[in-house]
């Protein structure tokens, strides 16, 4: 065989056909019967080394570039779509005596670590949608995705069998799926095209969620009588066997829209709930992670969580500074969540404060962020949604909370506890030319489509925060009061943002539009001042 640089064998092993002589090179190429033996090249690397005197690592880089080439030229095509979770079909895998070889593939090869003893597995494989050829050394979290997809685990009771965390197991996949080392179905649960119309790519990603949340309100039983709160009516408490029918229902709807489902228990207080361990662990089993909304508890009661399995995050709330607080909720309990934090941490739960905001206790947020620093890890405020006993107080001031929203936004990159949710903070970040964030659901306002609350009594609503009934779960079940005609209303939100650019990951706030006197299906937030927002309809 001729050495010359248009040599298909030179072609498919360019790296190591530059490592060495060319002298060396017609000896080992002289060894196969021809170019149609191009996949014996390693092989008779490997059997030459110590003869030709090569780099040892030369023959694993060989199984490397051939496996490049035939993922480039030989392609088995990832299918545009995929009914099945499933491995790419064009991924290899190579299980590595040497670390770094991906490197050498690199045009900055030379200034990447050089090849070094060591055990590296090496994931080759056809982007599905960039249809490029992708090589890099397998994470831990790699060779965990492709474990559960290749052999179909159940995410739940693997969770549980091996103490690993529900919401890992699923980033990992997930993370896996974006690299497209593993195919997945598209999500069905999609933004209706005609009324969310992205303006920019920006936009794009809050139009299909995969992820579905059900904030499960457990029980109506608390220990405390907060001034601001949504519901104090009596409804009957869920029976058990009706909650586990509740989490097959979300299983099957989950399943049917090719979305993942979340749990976020919360009430009332969710552990006053009778059997709420049993439910816990039986929520988890099923493959969903679980958050909770609820009041201060005991570490022993927490260590009984842990024990199944950590939530997601534990979410308390706090209303001001302590006068204020404990004036809102009851006496001593601002104390009682700031010996509550400490617990959550030394158990390695994530910890999130939430405050209602409200005309008083406005001025009150950002000196909570000083005292919540570095003792949660995560602090944010929802607007007030004057329903149930929070019609006693009274909203901001439109203009005053404009002033203040500016002011909180430039204060979170002084304190790192402070987070956004407010969906009109996007309006700041438009103006100062930053990306969208996802708002109060990642998705704007999130009511009836990647979210929905569900009472105690099997009453489901687009959202907690103000009366937005979609259906009795246990009568109607939980798709069709997802597919009825009122969460097809509270999904489509308002005609009076329906042109603006913001929408996606906007939409303003539909409980806040409803306490104001407006009606959510056709008027704005009246608190929005996005100056480029479309004309009121």
């Amino acid at each position: 065989m001729k050495n010359s640089t248009n040599s298909p064998l030179e072609k498919i092993f360019p790296v190591c056909h530059r490592l060495v002589t060319p002298e060396k090179w017609n000896l080992l190429v002289g060894t196969l019967a021809g170019n149609e033996q191009w996949e014996k090249l390693p092989e008779a690397i490997a059997s030459q080394s110590q003869n030709l005197a090569l780099p040892p690592y030369l023959a694993e880089l060989a199984t490397l570039e051939a496996a490049v080439w035939a993922c480039r030229n030989e392609p088995v095509k990832p299918p545009a779509k995929t009914e099945e979770k499933k491995l790419n079909p064009s991924l290899q895998i190579l299980n590595c005596t040497w670390r770094n070889l991906a490197n050498m593939l690199a045009p900055e090869a030379q200034q990447q670590p050089a090849p070094e003893p060591g055990e590296e597995t090496l994931l080759v494989w056809l982007g599905p949608r960039s249809g490029r050829v992708r090589v890099q050394a397998a994470t831990a979290d790699d060779l965990l995705a492709l474990k559960i997809t290749a052999e179909q685990l159940a995410i739940g009771p693997t969770a549980l069998e091996f103490g690993v965390a529900v919401a890992n197991m699923h980033r990992v996949v997930e993370e896996a799926r974006k690299k497209g080392l593993i195919l997945a179905p598209e999500p069905l649960l999609v933004r209706d095209r005609e009324k969310f119309t992205p303006q920019t790519k920006e936009f794009k990603r809050f139009l299909t969620p995969r992820v579905f949340t059900l904030q499960w309100h457990i029980t109506q039983a608390c220990d405390l009588n907060c001034k601001h709160c949504y519901d104090r009516s009596s409804r009957h408490t869920m029976s058990l066997e009706r909650a586990f029918q509740v989490l097959d229902q979300l299983e099957s709807f989950c399943d049917s829209r090719q979305v993942r489902g979340k749990v976020t228990f919360t009430g009332g207080n969710p552990l006053l709930y009778p059997q709420f361990n049993t439910l816990y662990r039986e929520t988890v089993k099923r493959g969903f992670p679980v958050g909770i909304l609820g009041n201060p508890a005991s570490r022993e009661r927490m260590e009984e969580l842990v024990a199944i399995q950590a939530p997601t995050f534990y979410q308390v709330s706090l209303e001001g500074v302590p006068e204020h607080n404990d004036f809102v909720r009851q006496a001593g309990y601002f104390e009682r969540v700031l010996a509550f934090l400490p617990i959550l941490k030394e158990l390695g739960i994530f910890s999130q404060v939430m405050l209602t905001l409200t005309r008083d206790n406005m001025a009150q947020v950002l000196p909570l962020g000083e005292i919540l620093r570095d003792k949660a890890d995560l602090f944010t405020f929802n607007r007030l949604s004057a329903v149930g006993e929070g019609a006693q107080l009274l909203m901001p001031d439109p203009a005053e909370y404009q002033a203040f929203l500016r002011e909180y936004m430039q204060e979170t990159g002084n304190n790192p506890v402070l987070g956004l949710k407010d969906n009109l903070i996007n309006i700041i970040r438009d103006e100062k030319g930053r990306k969208p964030f996802g708002g109060c659901t990642g998705f704007g306002c999130g009511a009836g489509f990647n979210f929905a609350t569900l009472l105690s009594d099997g009453e489901l609503h687009a959202c907690r925060k103000f009366p937005s009934y979609l259906g009795n779960i246990y009568r109607e079940g939980l798709a069709a009061a997802y597919d009825s005609p009122a969460g097809k209303r509270y999904r489509a939100g308002s005609a009076g943002c329906r042109s603006c650019k913001l929408l996606p990951a906007c939409g303003g706030c539909q409980a806040v539009i409803y306490s104001s006197g407006l009606d959510p299906a056709h008027d704005r937030d009246p608190y929005c001042f996005y100056a480029q927002a479309p004309a009121q309809p």
